[in-house]
């Protein structure tokens, strides 16, 4: 037997398949009467979409939105592992996409995913004004992660930045590095903690911070690094990279013009991602729990649903530090 098609769901509602996909893609424009129909029909000829037409239906959904920042970071990637393990055993399935950080993407994105009127709303690192988040957040559960929040109807999942960099630095002092600077992570909402745990941690030790614009990119981490070695004044002897991604393009930069890791430069970066693991990279760097980030935040977004809380939950995580081949201790 065929699988039934749009056009048969529209031929047995007596619609237009024009309006068949509005009423499957959630769209307000449509009458609760012709809604009702176009829904009775899909589920009468099992057509595809019958779970979200039945959510649609009841009002009772069994999906998750999820809006990840930027697609390319690993980091994104695996916490979304650890978002659709919980939301499986749990009994819910995933819809994903992307607003590119940008803004104006982001808004239509996030517009996209409250158009399937989802049990719950992830949003990872989002760049998007807090009021939009607050509108969003009165129409089903939102979670951040890696942002913080203080609306009392968004619940938020982060990593202790402040404590990642200092573990960091504490590693490239303890290996007699005075130079050490920090490859900043410009707008991401990680980047400020980062920072203010890198500059704490070397006025503690005595040392003088230097942080250098850069982005949470390998490009960027690219572009610094040729940066600083044009400008005039002492080469660092060790970077912190403001992510994982940006250690890499830093590391390109620095043996392009030569330059050892970690022999002559020793670097740190930030996540902890599958990439840094990686053999012929191993990377030194601070470790976020990236799958149980995800995991917090699908149980957050379900203590809501359920009606179990309406205080907010603010979860920070404890990172810590994992030493692979890119740190060694200064060359006397």
């Amino acid at each position: 037997m065929a699988r039934p098609t749009m056009e048969d769901v529209a031929a047995r509602a007596g619609v237009s398949r024009a309006l068949v996909s509005l009423v499957m893609r959630g769209s307000p424009k449509v009458s609760e009467h012709r809604r009702a129909a176009v829904l009775k029909a899909a589920e009468e000829l099992g057509y595809s979409p019958h779970v979200m037409a039945r959510s649609l239906a009841s009002r009772t959904s069994t999906v998750l939105g999820v809006m990840v920042s930027d697609l390319r970071n690993a980091f994104f990637a695996e916490v979304v592992e650890g978002l659709d393990a919980a939301a499986q055993a749990a009994g819910f399935s995933l819809i994903l996409n992307t607003g590119g950080r940008s803004p104006s993407r982001e808004r239509s994105a996030l517009a996209g995913l409250l158009s399937f009127r989802p049990a719950g709303v992830v949003l990872l690192s989002p760049v998007l004004p807090a009021s939009a988040i607050e509108e969003a957040a009165e129409q089903c559960p939102v979670v951040l992660v890696s942002r913080t929040s203080r609306a009392s109807t968004v619940d938020t999942v982060n990593d202790d930045g402040e404590a990642g960099a200092a573990l960091a630095v504490d590693h490239l002092v303890a290996l007699g590095h005075r130079r050490i600077a920090h490859l900043d992570g410009g707008g991401a909402f990680v980047a400020a903690a980062r920072r203010k745990g890198y500059r704490a941690a070397m006025l503690r030790h005595g040392l003088e911070p230097r942080v250098i614009a850069s982005e949470h990119t390998d490009t960027a981490g690219e572009k610094a690094v040729r940066e600083v070695l044009n400008s005039p004044g002492d080469m660092p002897t060790a970077l912190l990279a403001g992510n994982d991604f940006n250690a890499v393009g830093a590391i390109s930069a620095l043996e392009e013009a030569g330059l050892r890791v970690p022999a002559d430069v020793s670097v740190v970066g930030y996540d902890n991602t599958s990439l840094a693991a990686l053999r012929h990279l191993s990377l030194t760097t601070v470790d976020q729990p990236r799958i149980e980030m995800g995991r917090l935040a699908v149980e957050a977004l379900l203590e809501r649903v359920r009606g179990e809380r309406s205080d907010p939950v603010r979860h920070l995580l404890h990172p810590s530090l994992v030493v692979r081949s890119t740190t060694a201790a200064l060359p006397a």
